[in-house]
């Protein structure tokens, strides 16, 4: 079933990540601010690491959890292995033949994908560099979610989390010890993301066969269920990678304007944190969950599991918005602020972050939406809904990003996640399959009201503690804890006070614990 402890478990793994991932962030805007080498690095990372969201760990898990899970159940855990080694031969093969072909065509992926960059060679020159360099990753990340896929079907989720950890470890260490001009240093920062892949890939085959999962590789072979996986996978391209694709367009938009990638980048960092923590965690425990209640029959505890998955997406989603809406600037300025980004590129990225944090509750729904679909093996709704969502946020950045910017970017990335939540949450009301039972019905308005006295307790807090961004770092750092701690407190209290969380429900948890 939908638990608390697998949330909390990858959520705290989740948690890890982000905060070497806060440090990575932080080096690298101290090493390259948003110059044009930063741009070249961002976009060497964001290629592959798009392609692996909206694959791998997009379309591909989606499509695939589902499916070994319904093996799993009805034919235990030998019909399930054989079933993975199967998917494992054709992947594999797709996974070379997409390496040798972007490798050959870097330089035109990179017209595509940045169209800026074609204004100044260097850094055309450095992107090309650097992606050619990093795009082997996508090899082991795919292979990555084949393995993570499992040990989710097996509901063994904290090896899993684990993975990304690595990346980000990986990447300090390089900055840390290697020094150098920005294109030196930026090339050996592509190549450990492809050394990061190589050791998650290792790590999480350790995992497999510690659960007893030894996989062989067999000859390809196009099965009745490896058919069946891929027709899920198409549609699923787009239903399960709307975060991702809404990305994609972004940043092809952002580097007509020179900064704006980085700057987009920079301000996404700091929102995905409740995004991954939150969103991904729900979508990853959530999905083998609602696939066996529907398997065993049992729309009611289907339903329950949907309904505390939202509450808790809302619970978390909506007063980290806030937080990150009123305390932005001290936020970004805190975090970055140092060597080579400045106080205006502080300001710029606050103001995306804002923007796309408007977005957040959005965008966590869409995690337990899509699953709602994803359990019962349809991948075309999901689909047809995102197809819409990505045409909303093409409409809007193209026709505002001319004139404004990174701004028209950020907007029509979080208008995009709303339209997406909106029609899959209706689609989904429609068929029955969705209903806000009593507890949600009390639960949503009082924690609203917890919201907006949440806002007021922030921006109090912000407008007499915060010293400004000339002020030392540890200064910074010093008025921007206690700005969260109060903020949390009122937050805490407000939502004791409403009994959007009773005393008994936390004595419940504590003694389940």
């Amino acid at each position: 079933m939908f638990s608390l402890r697998s949330f909390a478990t990858v959520g705290g793994m989740t948690l890890m990540s982000r905060i070497l991932g806060f440090v990575r962030e932080v080096l690298i805007a101290q090493i390259f601010g948003t110059g044009p080498i930063a741009d070249a690095f961002i976009v060497a990372m964001r290629l592959p690491n798009l392609l692996r969201q909206i694959f791998a760990e997009g379309a591909f898990s989606a499509a695939f959890v589902p499916v070994f899970t319904r093996h799993l159940t009805e034919r235990g855990m030998s019909g399930a292995r054989i079933f993975a080694e199967q998917v494992l031969s054709l992947l594999l093969i797709a996974l070379l033949v997409v390496l040798v072909g972007a490798e050959l065509a870097m330089p035109w992926l990179i017209h595509i994908f940045a169209p800026g960059f074609d204004a100044d060679p260097a850094k055309f020159q450095a992107a090309v560099l650097f992606t050619s360099i990093t795009f082997p990753y996508i090899v082991f990340m795919s292979l990555c979610a084949l393995q993570g896929g499992m040990l989710n079907g097996l509901q063994k989720f904290a090896e899993n989390a684990v993975a990304p950890v690595i990346l980000n470890a990986i990447l300090i260490a390089t900055m840390w010890f290697i020094k150098g001009n920005e294109l030196f240093v930026g090339e050996a920062l592509a190549w450990s993301v492809t050394l990061s892949g190589l050791v998650q890939f290792l790590w999480l085959t350790s995992a497999c066969h510690r659960a007893g999962l030894r996989l062989r590789l067999p000859l390809p072979r196009l099965t009745p269920d490896a058919v069946q996986l891929f027709k899920l996978m198409v549609p699923g391209l787009f239903g399960a990678s709307v975060v991702q694709i809404n990305l994609v367009v972004s940043t092809i938009l952002a580097t007509l304007h020179p900064g704006s990638v980085s700057v987009i980048y920079y301000a996404d960092r700091l929102y995905q944190l409740p995004l991954a923590l939150i969103g991904s965690a729900i979508g990853v425990v959530l999905l083998p969950a609602l696939t066996r209640a529907l398997r065993s029959d049992d729309p009611q505890g289907a339903m329950h599991m949907q309904n505390r998955a939202l509450e808790l997406g809302l619970v978390f989603s909506l007063p980290s918005m806030v937080g990150l809406i009123v305390a932005a600037l001290p936020i970004v300025t805190t975090v970055y602020q140092r060597d080579k980004f400045t106080p205006e590129d502080a300001q710029n990225v606050s103001l995306a972050l804002m923007i796309m944090s408007a977005g957040l509750p959005a965008y966590v729904a869409n995690k337990a939406l899509t699953a709602a679909f994803l359990a019962r093996e349809d991948t075309t709704t999901p689909f047809r809904q995102a197809v819409i969502s990505v045409g909303v946020n093409i409409a809007i950045s193209f026709s505002l990003t001319l004139p404004f910017g990174y701004i028209g970017v950020a907007i029509g990335a979080m208008a995009s996640a709303w339209v997406n939540a909106i029609l899959l949450g209706t689609i989904l009301y429609r068929r029955g399959f969705l209903r806000l039972d009593a507890r949600s019905k009390r639960t949503l308005p009082r924690l609203l009201l917890c919201c907006i006295g949440l806002g007021f307790a922030t921006w109090a807090a912000v407008f007499w503690l915060w010293p400004g961004q000339a002020a030392a770092t540890h200064t910074q750092i010093v008025a921007l804890v206690a700005i969260i701690a109060i903020a949390a407190a009122v937050f805490a209290g407000l939502v004791l006070l409403f009994r959007v969380v009773g005393l008994a429900e936390l004595r419940n948890l504590r003694r389940k614990r």
